[in-house]
């Protein structure tokens, strides 16, 4: 997506340790309509897929996959970093590393949202890693529902998580993959 890798360039900051800031727009202050802009983007990529439901993790990924599930006129579901005092029933749960804060979440997702019968679309803020994604692959997993790939906003390609997840048979579709980035600047795939 052309206008992501425009504004990826007019507003991102590299900062040291391969961190890709974009709080201006993504992950801190949402630019709405460009968000739903991507949401729609991610559709269109998926119009043939019959997603029955979205699924994310909070917190950042959360914006991008209400904009997605939006435009697809299906149920958005976020697992939850931390399980909560509101949270009662059974739950499907995965460890997921986070590679921007060095941490492993238990996330959770109640059982009451995900059924054998869902065609779930995974959706991020970002790809590194893969580590998230995978982690919400498992959730999906242990409801028996099945994926039918996955949407990133920004793919950091030289962190590979991508590249193995396709390996896999997994269908990724990212809205702007960064191949190198360093102070100078930054290129894309």
């Amino acid at each position: 997506m052309k206008a992501l890798e425009d504004k990826i360039c007019a507003e991102g900051e590299v900062l040291p340790g391969n961190i890709l800031k974009v709080g201006s727009f993504l992950n801190h202050q949402v630019d709405v309509d460009f968000v739903m802009e991507m949401g729609r983007e991610i559709a269109k990529l998926f119009a043939d897929g019959g997603v029955t439901k979205i699924l994310t993790i909070e917190t950042s990924g959360i914006a991008v996959a209400m904009a997605a599930a939006a435009a697809l006129h299906v149920p958005m579901v976020f697992a939850k970093k931390h399980r909560t005092g509101n949270l009662s029933g059974e739950f499907y749960t995965a460890v997921v590393h986070s590679y921007t804060h060095g941490t492993d979440y238990h996330v959770v997702v109640s059982r009451d949202y995900l059924c054998p019968q869902d065609r779930v679309l995974l959706v991020d803020d970002f790809l590194a890693n893969g580590r998230a994604l995978e982690g919400l692959m498992e959730i999906a997993a242990q409801a028996g529902a099945e994926v039918v790939g996955a949407a990133c906003a920004i793919e950091k390609g030289f962190q590979h998580g991508g590249d193995r997840l396709r390996a896999q048979g997994v269908r990724v579709e990212s809205l702007a993959i960064v191949e190198s980035m360093d102070e100078n600047g930054l290129t894309f795939r």
